[in-house]
């Protein structure tokens, strides 16, 4: 039988501690969001659906993407038992310098359309916490600006050859004189992908106002209120615009890119440079025979090509045939930091996360991008923690099963297979 007895009041009262009531709506929305996926939910919110699609969205019927993301979904991981790991060092030696964390902001184009502190967020975010942000070509904020921004940071920059090739050589000496010390030379946009998001949505930089987006708006106005309020969107690379995302990347963009310009590039550029967008294992070869100081796989988060390759999958057997030695970087679907952690235990040197920083920007500004980050940096922690392993250099391919949903089938008899 159980004892009852009247309640004493002390006891009620130490039952009945209420948490102070925090008043700052997007500190409190920010604090309520634990995953990735719930800044995304945040910032689809708070987002008028042009730019939020924009960034959500992929190419054609988004398989890509689907795909990748799927990818990580289906890691098996295998932790080691009676392996304390009371403390981890989650840091790397990255392309000549140092990164508190095995990932970088990846470079996304017309950023200060997501939400208006834009770059500024991103790069002051990452110089925060230590790790690189990488500027794009068709970014909204300027080298030297992002420069302001993350002066004691490292800054790299991500390079689109134009059709006048002196843009490109223009950008690449401001880069450099403003002491970015990587050059992301890349390689998979000769020509833009079909985002089809964007068409439905009549997306266009800049925005036009129509019913559509004017009905959008009612429920978001201080989107609006920060675009119409702060410095008119203008591009490094870009001196006309007017168009969809597509019209204006094919109006910039060269399909006749091919080796002589990485060879040009090279000549010019000062620092790291690092060939972003290998999708085969040949190319992947190829280029570090010849040098580069790493790749990127990546098939541009799943917005140029569909149904190219997934990255993540093509990740260990890049790694067996470049050398464990050689710098293989990944993007494409990171939405987790276990994500990373399974990148890093096949061979990655380093990851880069664009949507998931884009989600925490559009969520709430440059808080919006410090919470991705610490949300990433908790679960590559907690990650490493369950696994045992105590620093990014334990990680082994023993660690991870990449769980098979697609599998290509036998290649033709004389046909030489290619993945």
């Amino acid at each position: 039988m159980v004892t009852r007895q009247l309640p004493k009041p002390a006891d009620v009262f130490e039952l009945m501690k209420f948490r102070t009531p925090e008043l700052n709506g997007r500190r409190r929305r920010l604090a309520a969001a634990l995953t990735i996926q719930d800044l995304r939910t945040i910032a689809k919110r708070r987002t008028p659906k042009a730019a939020f699609d924009y960034t959500d969205g992929a190419a054609e019927g988004e398989l890509s993407i689907a795909r990748a993301r799927q990818a990580f979904e289906d890691v098996e991981f295998h932790p080691d038992i009676l392996r304390p790991a009371p403390s981890v060092d989650m840091s790397c030696e990255i392309l000549g310098g140092r990164s508190a964390l095995p990932f970088g902001i990846a470079p996304t184009g017309f950023t200060r359309l997501m939400q208006t502190e834009g770059e500024t967020a991103g790069a002051g975010a990452a110089g925060a916490a230590g790790i690189p942000f990488t500027l794009s070509t068709l970014g909204t904020t300027s080298i030297e600006d992002v420069r302001t921004a993350n002066p004691g940071g490292r800054n790299w920059f991500q390079l689109y050859v134009m059709r006048d090739r002196e843009i490109s050589y223009g950008l690449t000496r401001r880069a450099a004189a403003a002491g970015f010390d990587t050059l992301f030379f890349t390689v998979d946009t000769p020509v833009a992908g079909a985002r089809l998001r964007d068409k439905r949505n009549g997306f266009s930089i800049p925005p036009q106002l129509t019913l559509g987006t004017i009905l959008n708006a009612i429920p978001r106005p201080w989107w609006w209120f920060d675009f119409l309020t702060t410095p008119k969107l203008e591009f490094a690379s870009l001196s006309t615009t007017g168009g969809t995302v597509g019209e204006l990347l094919d109006a910039a963009m060269d399909p006749t890119i091919s080796y002589d310009d990485l060879d040009v590039i090279r000549g010019m550029w000062p620092g790291k440079i690092v060939v972003k967008g290998v999708q085969n294992v040949e190319d992947a070869k190829r280029l570090i025979d010849q040098g580069v100081d790493g790749i990127v796989l990546s098939n541009h988060g799943g917005r140029q090509l569909d149904r190219a390759p997934i990255p993540f999958r093509l990740l260990p057997e890049v790694v067996r045939e470049v050398g464990k030695d050689a710098t293989v970087i990944v993007d494409t679907g990171i939405m987790n930091g276990a994500d990373i952690v399974a990148s890093i235990a096949l061979g990655a040197k380093f990851t880069l996360v664009g949507r998931a920083y884009l989600y925490g920007l559009m969520a709430g500004g440059r808080q919006g991008v410090d919470r991705t980050i610490a949300i990433l940096r908790g679960e590559i922690e907690r990650t490493m923690k369950l696994l045992g392993v105590s620093s990014l250099a334990e990680l082994a391919p023993k660690h991870v099963t990449q769980l098979t949903r697609l599998a290509p089938v036998a290649a033709p008899a004389g046909a030489s297979a290619r993945r």
